[in-house]
């Protein structure tokens, strides 16, 4: 399926709708985006390298993952191969959320409508 961009925003629109609907917290882009890699893309995921995909800080993405750890989404280890490096992990509650949040979006999807007013 292609679709424009008003029907790609339109999209977000409605899964964002949603989304705050819901009794769960409600995350910014950054937090949403690194618990989408940790969640998304194979492990091992680590402090550095999700900062390097993401293009931000460390401490950008220490934040982020302190306010997911609150919420017990991902939690931070120590790599004990590298006492350097922390490794970043999946939780069950974690995956719990974005596999609502996915059912969202693949309802909204099913509500796209034809583009009124194509850009």
């Amino acid at each position: 399926m292609i679709i424009t961009p008003n029907q790609a925003l339109d999209l977000w629109r409605r899964t964002i709708t949603e989304g705050i609907k819901r009794e769960a917290p409600d995350l910014t882009s950054r937090q949403m985006a690194v618990l989408l890699l940790v969640y998304m893309t194979p492990a091992p995921h680590t402090v550095r390298g999700l900062a390097e995909t993401l293009g931000i800080s460390k401490p950008v993405v220490t934040r982020a993952l302190d306010r997911l750890g609150k919420f017990d989404y991902a939690r931070r280890k120590e790599d004990e191969d590298d006492r350097r490096s922390v490794l970043v992990q999946r939780t069950v509650r974690g995956s719990v959320f974005l596999r609502e949040y996915g059912e969202i979006i693949a309802a909204s999807v099913e509500k796209i409508e034809p583009d009124q007013n194509p850009q």
